[in-house]
């Protein structure tokens, strides 16, 4: 799939970073710790929040998800990453991707599926370059050592979503521009109708980003849509620690999403949550 275009037109506590001022607003995920489910009230309405794996947190690893939102003005830019376990270090993946990413739609005035295309590729060069520094393999024992040299040999590798919505004045109409590739859970509801089934249909597990080889499965999927004033829309986002939600299209309170992120019932999260939502 390519472009589809729809137009209806008439760092703090716990270490993250969650900055407000001059009705600028700034989270990014910490790795290493959780992030409560909070809510930002600007331009825009967010709710974000981050968990690690029960696992993970047992053996005090760092998380493989990724999760950031960057308002200035009437821009948001945002970015969701999960990093692929069984690839070197995923979590340098996503973290790198995301950085990366959100970056990239901060400095570029109309984000394109050419210039996504284009900077994936590049940025194999960079993200190559600080891999091969990240950790030193010559001290681990022989068997383990030629284990991680086969895995880093094909690179690091994340799925990803990113985007960026732009209000326009007091008409409160909107652009989305919204690039992704992989499973990561992509939902939007416009006047309490959800219309998520073209995210749901290239929501594919074989698709990412790698290090080595830039977009892997293909090119990345483009969503490009321009909503009236008058509309009220949500966009969700979450990775796979975060699937119950998937079944559910009500709208979700801050405290049943908590919930899921605390995971008691089942003694923690079974894989990372990263967990994303915009409303305007």
């Amino acid at each position: 799939m390519r472009t589809m275009r729809l137009a209806t037109l008439p760092e703090g506590d716990q270490r993250v970073q969650a900055k407000q001022r001059r009705g600028d607003f700034r989270y990014v995920s910490v790795q290493t710790g959780e992030q409560p489910l909070t809510r930002y009230q600007g331009v825009l309405q967010c709710r974000y929040g981050y968990g690690r794996a029960a696992e993970t947190v047992n053996q005090g690893d760092t998380g493989q998800d990724f999760a950031a939102v960057r308002m200035n003005g009437n821009v948001c830019n945002f970015v969701l990453c999960d990093g692929v376990g069984m690839s070197y270090l995923g979590d340098f993946a996503a973290r790198f991707l995301g950085n990366s990413l959100l970056d990239w739609l901060e400095t570029t005035s109309v984000p394109s599926a050419e210039g996504i295309e284009k900077l994936l590729q590049d940025l194999t060069i960079p993200a190559s370059e600080q891999l091969e520094k990240l950790q030193p393999l010559d001290n681990s024992p022989l068997l383990l050592r030629e284990v991680l040299m086969e895995k880093r040999s094909r690179g690091s590798q994340a799925m990803y979503v990113c985007g960026q919505i732009i209000l326009s004045g007091a008409s409160r109409r909107s652009r989305v521009w919204i690039a992704w590739q992989g499973d990561s859970r992509i939902r939007l509801w416009r006047n309490g109708q959800e219309q998520s089934a073209t995210f749901q249909k290239y929501c594919r597990t074989n698709e990412r980003w790698s290090t080595r080889e830039g977009s892997v499965g293909g090119k990345p999927h483009i969503f490009e849509a321009k909503m009236s004033g008058s509309e009220n829309v949500r966009l969700q986002l979450y990775t796979d620690g975060l699937n119950d939600l998937d079944a559910i299209q009500a709208y979700i309170p801050d405290e049943h999403i908590q919930v899921l992120l605390d995971s008691r019932h089942t003694g923690g999260l079974e894989d990372d949550a990263a967990f994303i939502e915009l409303e305007w």
